[in-house]
């Protein structure tokens, strides 16, 4: 049988509030970066018998690693009044006027 419409359960609510991180994926992060600093002559031979096969996948194993030790960022969109498109206005000073 449905709730009626509008009923909440007791416990609606009263999960993890906006913006607090998560523990289980900090603690992770801190171990990979604990992992790499301990490791980090290692790494460092290890990327560079990496690189003298192929410097791109030496490449991409930083990038992937990297993801652990720095917070990734959000995409943020940019947008003019009332969400319509952003108005760009070039203003060129000195030299040559177009008249």
């Amino acid at each position: 049988m449905a709730a009626p419409k509008g009923f909440m359960p007791p416990n609606a609510g009263k999960g993890r509030a906006k913006g607090v991180p998560n523990k289980a994926t900090t603690a992770f992060r801190e171990t990979i970066q604990k992992l790499l600093e301990s490791n980090s002559e290692n790494v460092s031979l290890w990327l560079k018998q990496v690189a003298a096969e192929d410097p791109g996948k030496a490449l991409d194993l930083v990038s992937k690693l990297a993801e652990y030790a720095t917070p990734k960022l959000a995409r943020t969109e940019v947008s003019g009044t009332d969400g319509q498109p952003l108005q760009i206005q070039v203003v060129k000073f000195g030299g040559d006027n177009p008249k």
